[in-house]
């Protein structure tokens, strides 16, 4: 098995950026998996030099392990090869779905937190930690709706996916506002209920605000800095759980290199006052 991730700030790679990001002073790198099933070519080999100099994160976003149906086995055996390839530090996917029968949808779906949807993702959890002989990280949700069938508060359901299966969580903060302001709820609160102890990766990112009459919708577009509530929260995370990896999410309009290193460089400021607390 490959060691943690370092408790430190990374970054999500992104091929213009390739030059800048392989002697940058960046804890690690994640990518998507899906970007590298191909066998070789360009994404390949930028991946193979970044990985040389630097720990990895992957990250899926093409599983679907919270659709109802069975898994895609081709794409999970096309995910142990990236992950026996590349023996990443941490690999993560999404509490959501994104697959009906043969169709394909490119977005993360919500689903009703139910018994039954309960024992169908911890089933495919299971069946993805044993194909990949690795424990995996599953990520909290940006939500815009909720359901009316649900009988789980989407914390305790995380925690208890977790108990049955044994893998860890990785705690979007971005998500935890996103969706506390679409639902009129308290991020707060929602972050006192979770279970920080399982935490093995933070995600940051930015969002976009549409004000509609009863008020504002936010959208986890990943394509602004972080907001400045976003970072509050973070900082109140880390003050109970110390330093935890934390990644810098910045997937459409990216910007310079350099803007991206100025999100990593606040985020390594605020795990070092966590450090120096800790410590103490």
């Amino acid at each position: 098995m490959s060691a943690a991730l370092p408790d430190a700030p990374g970054l999500g790679f992104k091929p213009e950026h390739f030059r800048e990001a392989l002697g940058a002073p960046v804890a690690f790198y994640e990518v998507h998996a899906e970007n590298y099933m191909g066998a070789g070519g360009a994404p390949h080999a930028m991946l193979e030099r970044l990985r040389a100099a630097h720990a990895l994160s992957i990250h899926g976003v093409g599983l679907s392990i919270g659709g109802a149906g069975p898994l895609d086995r081709e794409h999970l055996a096309r995910l142990k090869r990236l992950l026996d390839r590349y023996q990443p530090e941490s690999f993560s996917e999404h509490l959501a779905w994104s697959s009906h029968g043969a169709a394909w949808l490119n977005d993360l779906l919500p689903l009703p937190y139910t018994d039954q949807s309960l024992t169908t993702i911890c089933a495919h959890i299971d069946q993805t930690q044993e194909v990949l002989g690795r424990r995996m990280l599953l990520e909290n949700p940006a939500t815009y709706v909720t359901f009316a069938d649900s009988t789980w508060a989407e914390t305790d359901f995380l925690r208890e996916i977790a108990r049955r299966t044994g893998c860890g969580l990785l705690l979007d903060v971005n998500n935890v506002f996103v969706s506390a302001v679409n639902h009129r709820t308290d991020p707060r609160a929602y972050l006192a209920d979770f279970p920080l102890e399982l935490v093995g990766e933070i995600h940051l990112a930015g969002h976009e605000v549409e004000v509609l009459e009863d008020g504002p919708l936010l959208i986890d577009s990943h394509s602004r800095p972080v907001a400045d509530p976003v970072w509050t929260l973070y900082a109140e995370v880390i003050a109970r759980t110390g330093p935890r990896p934390t990644l810098i999410e910045w997937d459409n309009d990216v910007p310079a290199f350099a803007q991206l290193q100025s999100e990593t460089r606040r985020a390594a400021t605020l795990l070092a006052r966590t450090r120096h607390v800790h410590a103490a």
